[in-house]
């Protein structure tokens, strides 16, 4: 995946966050559990759910200098740089929901972006980098902490390539439009199981997340003639699978554990999260990511 040299970055788009000194612990038993929560998380988990994440008596996160953006100007810098990657992936979102939504009965109202690093506040609580990307639908705020696709990359086998960090970007999107619809609240009701509402509701996120691929390499930049993205090949789309297998619950049970337990499933097996991508990008329709009457997932 190439962003168009063209494209110009809006730094004002995100908001960029430091940690403090003193780390929020998250719960679990060992750092096998952790790594297993973080994983779990980086596809939309609400961290005011999980035990230990927030610490009221701590040092409050988000006080340090976060990630710098100042060299964020145009596709270029997107194009070698993490941050800057995200700010315009979030630019290009913003544009194709834009234009998706109003078929839904919906005018879009972009989330926040927060860049961050180390830790960080937010209206779900305080969250380290062990937690991965996530949504919180309290402030409708995606947050960001880039060294995390290392971990993706280096303990799950994920690809480094770009559309695999960006398909993470565009399902946490797809969870503010699922707020906006009202749908994310299913995965609350019903937390866990193979066909669960949280189930579904990540598989949606992971459809919407292709129909953002499906549309950005084609839809012109507002006022411009050229799309954000130039055309995406094979190869960015494998890279995007790639990311979206890493992240299957059977795969990191398999990892963690030995094993994998079905009923405890919260975001879907790596096949059906590569499937459900696969839907919204070969059709780019909403209609087409309604997991919630899908008899087979």
């Amino acid at each position: 995946m190439t962003f168009n040299p063209n494209a110009r970055i809006d730094q004002n788009r995100v908001r960029t966050s430091g940690g403090a000194g003193k780390k929020m612990a998250v719960g679990g038993g060992g750092i096998g559990a952790l790594i297993v929560l973080a994983i779990i998380l980086l596809t939309g988990g609400d961290p005011s759910q999980v035990p230990g994440l927030t610490d009221p008596g701590g040092v409050p996160a988000g006080s340090g200098s976060g990630p710098d953006i100042s060299h964020c100007v145009s596709g270029q810098d997107a194009n070698r740089d993490i941050n800057c990657r995200i700010v315009l992936t979030a630019q290009s979102l913003d544009q194709i929901w834009a234009d998706q939504l109003p078929a839904a009965g919906l005018q879009y109202q972009p989330p926040g972006v927060t860049l961050f690093t180390s830790a960080v506040t937010t209206a779900c609580g305080n969250a380290t980098s062990a937690v991965g990307p996530f949504y919180c639908p309290a402030d409708q705020t995606t947050y960001f902490d880039t060294s995390f696709f290392d971990v993706l990359s280096s303990r799950f086998g994920a690809s480094t390539g770009p559309l695999a960090q960006q398909y993470v970007v565009a399902h946490e999107f797809g969870h503010h439009i699922q707020n906006m619809l009202g749908n994310l609240e299913r995965s609350r009701t019903d937390p866990r199981g193979p066909e669960s509402g949280a189930v579904r509701v990540e598989l949606q996120a992971d459809c919407y997340a292709g129909i953002w691929a499906h549309h950005a390499d084609k839809t012109p930049m507002p006022g411009e003639m050229e799309p954000f993205l130039l055309p995406l090949t094979e190869q960015d789309i494998a890279d995007a699978l790639s990311a979206a297998s890493a992240v299957g619950d059977d795969r990191i049970q398999e990892a963690a554990a030995g094993r994998v337990t079905p009923e405890s499933w919260t975001h879907g097996s790596s096949e059906q999260r590569q499937r459900w991508f696969s839907r919204g990008y070969q059709t780019g329709d909403i209609g087409a990511c309604d997991t919630f009457t899908a008899a087979e997932l």
